[in-house]
């Protein structure tokens, strides 16, 4: 679930930055794990705000480099400059912070001081991509001949960061490299300049069509991973629960679903799923999830094909979920939602010890640009 874990960290990070902005200002410093190479518990992107009173929010591993990040954060902020710290769990040195845990990974962690009255503070502009995920921001991890560009971060949006990102990279058709990256990687650009290029995840937007018992287990696993939550149903019919969006089915467009958009169809009525299936077929989701036996799903996709219908094989899931052997209306929710995440991070969901690959395969991507 780590894209929605990623998005509900950042979301309490912006909590807490607006919390010691209230409290007259309290000093703090935003740490960001900018670079790792090899095994780590947390990827690029995991992030820490630290107060200068020794308080923080978010994380930058499972518990064994905090501490020493606290001391970090507050030398920033004592200094009031941005401060890259390498942390080697490769190495069998007793004076190494991390070592001894097994990782077996290299991690760069960035400390970046707020300044509250800047808008271009590291947090100001966290929450400002929030709000456009689509629009990628680039961190200046590394910059041995600009040094007053390190810790630099904006995002690329327009031909003033272009020119710059050209400035500081003395690279021709930047432009077209950068706009052929679609997630996050760590781009060398030279011995001298390296950058942290972060496409922020954007919420998994969930619609539930149906308003039978077994839907309130959803919402509620939901609601825990941050995930958008949008119940398809007559608003009579279902129980109104804080964070949770009811659309009546005669309202929904299904032209506005985003490109993180899953629907499940869980009436426990094969017309009224069907028909669903019929409206959703014309729609862009990458997942359509059926509840119920095989033969049921079979059934109503190929009355659908019989009358004409299309309907886009990748798009179907039925039955609906990962193979857990779920029996109750929780663990079979938690199977769905486990599914949909492996859809969405292009993964299959099985065993990770059988996998080959990098449990973070992100982590491991790097751009060079020499």
């Amino acid at each position: 679930m780590e894209i929605a874990l990623e998005m509900k960290e950042i979301n309490k990070i912006v909590a807490f930055y607006d919390k010691l902005k209230s409290e007259q200002n309290v000093a703090c410093a935003l740490a960001t794990v900018v670079y790792v190479e090899g095994s780590s518990y947390r990827r690029t992107g995991a992030r820490m705000l630290v107060s200068e009173d020794g308080r923080w929010e978010g994380g930058i591993s499972g518990g064994c480099l905090e501490g020493d990040a606290l001391k970090k954060a507050r030398f920033s902020i004592l200094k009031g400059k941005p401060n890259l710290a390498k942390y080697d769990t490769t190495k069998g040195d007793d004076h190494q912070i991390g070592v001894g845990l097994g990782c077996n990974g290299i991690i760069e962690v960035l400390f970046l001081p707020v300044d509250f009255i800047s808008n271009q503070n590291p947090v100001e502009i966290l929450k400002r991509a929030i709000l456009e995920p689509e629009i990628p921001l680039i961190t200046v991890f590394k910059s041995e001949q600009k040094p007053e560009l390190l810790g630099k971060i904006f995002q690329y949006r327009n031909d003033e960061d272009l020119k710059f990102l050209e400035e500081i990279c003395s690279i021709v058709n930047l432009q077209k490299e950068f706009d052929t990256l679609d997630k996050s990687k760590n781009l060398h650009i030279d011995n001298h300049t390296r950058l942290f290029f972060e496409v922020l995840p954007s919420a998994i937007d969930v619609y539930l069509f149906g308003n039978q018992y077994d839907i309130y287990p959803f919402m509620e696993i939901l609601k825990w991973l941050n995930w958008n939550i949008t119940v398809v149903s007559e608003p009579n019919k279902i129980e109104h629960k804080t964070g949770i969006n009811i659309i009546s089915p005669e309202n929904l467009d299904i032209h506005s679903f985003s490109k993180s958009a899953a629907a499940i169809l869980m009436s426990h009525s094969l017309k009224t799923d069907q028909n669903n299936l019929r409206l959703l077929a014309k729609s862009n989701l990458k997942y359509i999830g059926l509840l119920g036996p095989k033969i049921r799903s079979l059934k109503m996709v190929d009355e659908l094909k019989e009358s004409g219908i299309e309907i886009n094989p990748s798009q179907i899931f039925g039955p609906t979920g990962l193979d857990l052997g779920a029996t109750t209306p929780e663990e079979i929710a938690l199977s769905i939602v486990a599914e949909i995440k492996a859809v969405f991070s292009d993964r299959k969901g099985g065993f990770l010890k059988e996998r080959t690959l990098p449990i973070n395969e992100r982590t491991q991507e790097i751009f060079n640009f020499n």
